[in-house]
């Protein structure tokens, strides 16, 4: 596969860091490794306001962020779940692009900090999820958010939460979504597919690196 230089760069900074292999260091160490990802380095982009709650879960108290591009009311919403193989990341290192999303799209984001395999495998982290999208339709107009215009969206493991709530909603009937955004979502459990097996090493995030994860979830 022919791969852009800046690719190429980046898998050479990674493999620099010598970082071991999923299955073979405790879970702690590949979370504090994670760090390493903290965005928060990098500049801030100026929004209106980012509030920090907590909200109550089916078991276990949630911190979620709440970032307001401005103060107006009726404003459409995205409930972000982020990626990390529902085992590792944290709101940190999403900061820099939920402010730009934010203000550039002109829409409130409440991003949750979900509990995380294999400590709390599935069904918690779904749940805490679905939790969140609940949170928000009862508190839409506090929140200045159109119950309307309110939709789900994640990376990776968060794609996969994503369209899971968008699937319990749909049973539900909570609410009408609006829409969900899918980012590169974890939708498929079978590592068969002809990308899981031509690509399965030496770009960045391996196959069984991939089943590793599904089994700490699961």
């Amino acid at each position: 596969m022919s791969l852009k230089p800046e690719i190429i760069q980046y898998l050479a900074q990674r493999a620099a860091l010598n970082l071991p292999a999923l299955w073979a260091a405790p879970v702690a160490t590949h979370r504090a490794n994670s760090q390493l990802n903290v965005a928060l380095n990098q500049p801030l982009m100026d929004i209106y306001s980012v509030e920090h709650k907590s909200i109550a879960g089916p078991t276990s108290n949630l911190p979620i962020r709440i970032y307001r591009p401005n103060d107006k009311k009726d404003l459409p919403a995205l409930i972000f779940f982020h990626g990390g193989g529902w085992v590792l990341n944290f709101l940190d290192i999403y900061e820099p692009a939920l402010r730009k999303l934010s203000n550039l799209a002109e829409i409130v984001i409440v991003a949750v900090e979900y509990q995380k395999a294999p400590e709390h495998p599935f069904p918690a982290p779904f749940d805490d999820c679905y939790a969140t999208l609940t949170w928000v339709v009862t508190n839409a107009q506090q929140l200045g958010v159109d119950k309307a215009a309110i939709g789900v969206v994640g990376d990776s493991a968060g794609g996969n939460l994503a369209s899971a709530v968008a699937v319990k909603n749909r049973d539900t009937q909570l609410i009408d979504l609006a829409f969900q955004l899918l980012i590169y979502p974890c939708n498929e459990i079978s590592m068969n597919y002809a990308s899981a097996v031509d690509n399965a090493d030496n770009y960045g995030l391996t196959t069984k690196s991939m089943r590793w994860f599904w089994e700490q979830y699961l």
